[in-house]
């Protein structure tokens, strides 16, 4: 299975993700970053920082795979998937 690794990207600075996460494809992995950013979103006080990042999802050699931006997934339009 796949390896895919979620890196936020809040301005300038980024929290990087050194584990990552097994996933069956890129859309398994949309729906992750998706997920990973609503419950992020959901402490009233992440809000009004976190709606200009985006997470970055890389593939285990350093691919961008998508960059979903935590607006778009709170907006509902974070409802398609990867193709």
């Amino acid at each position: 299975m796949p390896r895919y690794f979620f890196h936020t990207h809040v301005g300038a600075d980024v929290v990087a993700d050194p584990v990552g996460t097994d996933l069956r494809d890129p859309d398994a992995a949309w729906t992750t970053a998706r997920d990973t950013i609503r419950a992020m979103m959901a402490e009233p006080r992440n809000q009004a920082r976190l709606m200009g990042a985006s997470l970055v999802v890389t593939d285990a050699e350093g691919a961008v795979i998508l960059e979903f931006s935590f607006a778009e997934a709170m907006t509902g339009r974070g409802d398609g998937s990867v193709h």
